[in-house]
């Protein structure tokens, strides 16, 4: 790829392998309690594990041939949230390779967690330097510490380690508070959200339905009504998002869509981890639902997708990518 275009490769692409993994984790999930065919949710999982092959090999690359543009990105008071996406799907296909591999999945995911943590870490010790604007604040927050934070305790928990899981959702789920309530106050009295980051909204239904799989994920027995009280949250913040869409598809289709992927995929996933320890009732009815609802979601964005890519559109051109902003932190601009 000619370095002018891998400079304009966003890290946001990642979360095509959240959403392409999560759909598969749900067929897996749909076949131990509908019996509907393993190879679909195996496929989805290979395509999704080369996916983050790929992406790997040229953010790598990117760090060597556009160096700058990929400072530029990691300075950036939005996108560099994204970088997180890096060790987060980093533990998603360790959870993929897990029944093929143990050893395997245990060093990808002790890879992708340490990344995570560490850059959490230092994303979050750079917000609290302060004099953010207002108008950066966007649920792409979430993405470092409360994404990483649940997905480190499913797949810890997946890999034996319940225990430490444990100490890993804490962290996701007071962090997820945290955030939600400074989100939603600049929601609430900021300035509106541009047409091209609204997109960024579908990663608000994210942090329920990610939390309840790792709380499913870190408890055994019946589902409680914690599980419930946050599949009803997640639920509650799907419906908005689908009154909201007029508003938010004000931006054309772009790659930025993907970001309702991995909530449109954990909101079926935990229902089915519900249904499958027994639940009945509204939970097993909406399993259905909204595994169907998760199926057409992906199947959407992975049809715009193609369009892009016949228009030759999925990469931005690289005059587009971000400037570097007033709030960089010195040991990124030297």
């Amino acid at each position: 790829m000619p370095s002018p275009r891998l400079a304009s490769l966003p890290a946001s692409f990642f979360g095509v392998v959240l959403g392409v993994g999560g759909l598969g984790f749900a067929w897996r999930h749909a076949h131990l309690l509908w019996g509907l065919p393993a190879w679909v949710g195996e496929a989805l999982l290979a395509i999704a594990s080369m996916t983050w092959t790929i992406l790997i090999v040229l953010f790598v690359a990117k760090w060597v041939v556009a160096r700058e543009a990929a400072r530029i990105e990691l300075g950036h008071p939005v996108q560099c949230c994204f970088i997180g996406l890096i060790g987060v799907t980093t533990m998603l296909v360790a959870q993929a390779a897990l029944p093929y591999s143990y050893s395997t999945a245990a060093v990808l995911f002790g890879g992708g967690a340490s990344f995570t943590l560490v850059f959490a870490l230092w994303r979050t010790s750079q917000l609290w330097h302060g004099e953010r604007d207002i108008g950066a604040t966007t649920a792409v927050l979430y993405l470092p510490f409360v994404a990483g934070s649940f997905v480190t305790a499913t797949v810890c928990s997946s890999l034996g380690f319940p225990d430490w899981g444990q100490l890993a959702f804490g962290g996701g789920l007071f962090a997820w508070l945290a955030i939600e309530s400074v989100l939603l106050h600049r929601l609430y009295t900021g300035p509106s959200l541009p047409p091209p980051m609204r997109p960024t909204l579908g990663i608000q239904m994210a942090p329920p339905v990610v939390g309840a799989v790792a709380y499913l994920s870190i408890t055994g027995g019946p589902p409680d009504v914690f599980v419930h009280a946050m599949l009803g949250y997640g639920i509650f913040q799907a419906l908005l998002m689908l009154f909201l869409l007029p508003w938010i598809r004000q931006q054309p289709f772009s790659m930025g869509y993907w970001a309702f992927s991995f909530g449109a995929t954990a909101i079926a996933i935990a229902p089915l981890i519900m249904a499958e320890r027994g639940e009945q009732g509204a939970v097993r009815i909406l399993a259905a639902i909204l595994f169907a609802a998760s199926n057409i979601v992906i199947a959407f964005l992975f049809l715009g997708t193609l369009r892009l890519a016949l228009r030759g559109q999925i990469l931005p051109p690289a005059a587009t990518q971000p400037a570097p902003v007033k709030n960089e932190s010195p040991a990124i601009r030297a």
